[in-house]
């Protein structure tokens, strides 16, 4: 006779082993052959329910300290701004200039909002926060995974109850006749239908709901939801209202999640030093937490601050010495500051650590040729190509084999590699800007003329299209449009000395008139 394990121990089973599709299935079933339950103390169909949510919710579970994306709307239409015009180094929506002696832009790119790319891709870090509203329109993604998964696009079906009557035509919980007063005093089921309403329905005005009255029963003394309340009021734009709610669950009890909570909505309220203080606070609490040290050097890196991010991702690495987000930004720091050997080292460490993608083979092709390692160059680049998941990482590729081309003087294949890049991504201003410098060495001076221009309104944030056009321009005798140039380009990069000299001489030009 064959023996079956009890139905809900197999579905818990599932669970710890992150089957999460097969233990709502047989949750499923044990809530429709149990539908009302109530033999003992903690029912059968209560736990399986409880059960169920939990499976569900861990479908779509996102981590709300990482993901935090700004919309259009929050970024122009932001009216939480406590100074319009903030001291330096103490605003994240300033550019800045460089604070800790980090590479100019010269050497080192930079992203739409002013800042220096960073060597990791992360929620949040190249859009920035636009000056303008075409700006805000035009700043991309940071990355095809960023965006934060939602409910809508769960890829099952959903049975379930209305309350806890199981309904296959329904959704698993009806929330509009679910007694939120009766579940905030039930502990055990609570917890799990906030996180379900929250993550899995989004419904954040209910969650906020079940949330305060769970607090109220719990006599105001549980953090657990008052961290619960401040995440609801954070997603409704009450800043203030969650800062509060994060204070006071820290007094209850000194949880990490509670600091990275409070730390990011400093950083939205645009209140870095803040931020700072929070973290260091933490980490008297709790030394050596790589979670924090990471939120600090990720702010020293947004503030322009680049040598004190590279100690704090130093310090992140003597804690974990295999957090790829330090190894990236603190190899990324040595490639921008001419010491390609060194990055090439802390590269080579992610590959032996599993790291197979199109981006580290991009960036150790570069070293390579910085370094002098030209065997290994192009072999890297191919191994990239290969690799390759969008049109805009096989633009970047082709657009850096470009840069090796021009490097060793066959400007024919750099004029072809310029144009494939430009094929993949027809917004890829560097490659404009580069082909533009080609057609004016053949002496196509208005093809030339017009890549830069198409250059500088693609990427106003860069200064070389607007410093070559303002060349162009001096030369071929239209003074005014190289004065204008030469404007954009030393807002662009102020310190820029060749900028500064040709603003000289057109306005001797122009008070010789």
């Amino acid at each position: 006779m064959e023996v079956s394990m009890d139905p809900l121990f197999l579905a818990w089973s599932y669970s710890r082993r992150r089957k999460l599709q097969q233990c709502s299935d047989i949750c499923t079933k044990i809530l429709q052959e149990n539908p009302y339950d109530q033999g003992s103390s903690l029912p059968i169909s209560e736990a399986a329910w409880s059960l169920k949510t939990r499976a569900l919710t861990e479908m779509v579970y996102i981590d709300e300290v990482e993901v935090d994306q700004e919309g259009i709307a929050e970024m122009m239409l932001d009216e939480s701004s406590i100074a319009q015009v903030a001291r330096p180094g103490t605003s994240l929506r300033l550019p800045g200039t460089s604070q800790g002696g980090g590479p100019t832009p010269a050497v080192r790119p930079m992203t739409q909002s002013g800042r220096p790319i960073t060597g990791f891709v992360r929620p949040s870090t190249q859009s920035g926060r636009p000056g303008t509203m075409e700006q805000a329109i035009k700043t991309p993604r940071t990355a095809s995974t960023a965006r934060p998964v939602t409910s809508a696009s769960g890829r099952f079906i959903r049975l379930g109850t209305a309350s806890m009557l199981t309904n296959p035509e329904g959704p698993f919980i009806n929330l509009s006749r679910l007694n939120l007063a009766k579940y905030s005093q039930k502990p055990n089921l609570s917890r799990t239908l906030f996180e379900y309403i929250f993550h899995h329905e989004n419904d954040v005005k209910n969650a906020l709901d079940l949330a305060a009255q769970a607090t109220e029963h719990a006599q105001f003394k549980d953090w657990w939801w008052k961290v619960q309340l401040g995440k609801c009021y954070y997603r409704l734009g009450l800043y203030r209202e969650a800062e509060k709610q994060f204070r006071s669950a820290l007094n209850h009890q000194e949880v990490v999640d509670t600091y990275l909570y409070l730390a990011k909505l400093y950083q939205r309220l645009d209140q870095p030093i803040t931020a700072l203080n929070l973290f260091k606070q933490g980490l008297d609490h709790f030394p050596g937490e790589v979670t924090l040290l990471t939120g600090i050097a990720r702010i020293h890196e947004e503030m322009n601050n680049i040598a004190s991010a590279t100690e704090y991702y130093k310090d992140v690495l003597k804690q974990d010495n295999t957090h790829v987000e330090a190894i990236a930004c603190i190899g990324s720091n040595h490639f921008y500051t001419d010491q390609p050997e060194i990055a090439l080292r802390f590269y080579r460490r992610l590959l032996q650590m599993g790291v197979y993608n199109c981006q580290l083979y991009n960036n150790l092709g570069l070293c390579c040729f910085y370094a002098q390692q030209y065997d290994m160059t192009l072999s890297s680049f191919e191994r990239a190509l290969a690799l390759v998941a969008n049109d805009e990482e096989q633009a970047d590729v082709w657009y850096n084999i470009g840069h090796v081309a021009v490097g060793i003087g066959d400007l024919v294949l750099a004029y072809q590699c310029f144009k494939l890049a430009l094929a993949f991504n027809n917004d890829h201003a560097e490659a404009y800007n580069n082909l533009a410098v080609l057609e004016l060495r053949k002496g196509r001076i208005e093809q030339s003329k017009a890549l830069l221009q198409t250059a500088a309104s693609l990427s106003p944030h860069m200064y070389e299209p607007h410093f070559n056009l303002s060349i162009l321009s001096e030369k071929i005798g239209d003074l005014q449009s190289s004065y204008t140039a030469a404007l954009k380009s030393e807002d662009a990069f102020p310190e820029h000395v060749d900028t500064q000299q040709l603003l000289r001489q057109l306005r001797q030009h122009f008070a010789a008139l």
